[in-house]
């Protein structure tokens, strides 16, 4: 995995990190496309779960957000100032977004020491992260976030999604394809929020989720064109994706669901354990393994290089013409 420490060949195989401690509590990242309602959702989670005497502990990572309605542990904007980086390097909106997780992963251990000590006083870490979901998703900087959280301790994937927009077949076939491109680049547990219930109730997308002729039929009551077909035969090809997935219908604004939120999640983490902690020490033994062997092909070329030196020495030293040099007058 990205972000585990590397040793040099001539070293012996790190031991620090011993692995994720599953006795702390989840992190939870939180995605999702632009006004899907992620700051909102974090919003009534956190005080669904100040209501119940558990409280997060909250890490923002969006550095272009103007005021947050919950209140924050770590800020990425404590850190970062995002109009003197679009200043100081010249970028756009999106650039800006990206470098300043860029700097902020340059000081993410330190990030990962405080929530590790302050993880007896919350009940889970919940990282709020951009409204441009790309910057995160696929930058090396949400790479490196994303696999050091998990590397440490138990990290689910909350996916927000607009139950409002993926009334329509096409667009809820785009973020299906998103959700499950990030849950196979993560390979971790992941939940899937469908948000906003209290304008559209997302029963319509659970059943597309389990029913394809149904989906089929909601795609016929459009007319026939290239994304309705090739939504038609993704949803086949999604059937695996859907099996084993985690959804849960809520309402930032009534806090509807919020209860299943957190039984999603701690769903998640027994998944975690079970399935991912076997991946990350398989990973890490064929690291190991492959560093050993790296070290182990250096000292042999060592080893080779040497002999060769002292043979060339010796060799130099027996056949090498031997001429007398006399100082001053010779010998009579």
């Amino acid at each position: 995995m990205s972000g585990e420490p590397s040793c040099s060949a001539t070293t012996e195989v790190p031991n620090a990190n011993p692995g994720p401690d599953t006795s702390l509590p989840p992190a939870v990242i939180v995605l999702g496309m632009a006004g899907s309602g992620k700051t909102s959702f974090v919003q009534r989670l956190t005080a669904h779960l100040h209501a119940k005497k558990t409280p997060p502990y909250i890490v923002n990572l969006d550095p272009a957000v103007h005021k947050l309605p919950y209140p924050v542990n770590i800020d990425i904007r404590d850190t970062v100032k995002y109009k003197d980086v679009m200043k100081e390097y010249g970028l756009g909106p999106n650039g800006a977004i990206m470098t300043s997780l860029n700097l902020m992963c340059t000081r993410f251990d330190k990030v990962l020491d405080l929530i590790k000590q302050r993880s007896s006083t919350y009940s889970m870490c919940l990282l709020d992260t951009p409204g441009q979901i790309e910057a995160f998703t696929w930058s090396a900087s949400g790479s490196i976030i994303t696999d050091s959280l998990a590397s440490q301790q138990p990290t689910v994937v909350v996916y927000v999604v607009d139950s409002a927009r993926v009334a329509n077949p096409t667009n809820f076939m785009s973020n299906m394809l998103y959700a499950c491109s990030i849950l196979y680049r993560n390979k971790l547990p992941f939940v899937i929020v469908f948000n906003k219930s209290d304008i559209v109730k997302p029963t319509f997308a659970m059943r597309w989720m389990k029913d394809f002729e149904e989906f089929g039929a909601a795609l016929d009551e459009g007319k026939s064109s290239y994304m309705s077909d090739l939504s038609r035969s993704l949803s086949l090809v999604l059937d695996d994706f859907y099996a084993n997935l985690r959804t849960v219908a809520t309402s930032s604004y009534t806090g509807e669901g919020m209860d299943d939120v957190c039984q999603a999640i701690e769903a998640s983490v027994e998944e975690y354990k079970k399935e991912y902690i076997p991946i990350y020490e398989k990973t890490m033994a064929n690291k190991k393994e492959a560093l050993e062997q790296e070290r182990a092909r250096q000292l042999e070329e060592m080893r080779k290089e040497t002999a060769v030196l002292a043979g060339s020495n010796e060799e130099t030293m027996i056949t090498a013409p031997f001429e007398k040099i006399h100082i001053g007058e010779e010998p009579v």
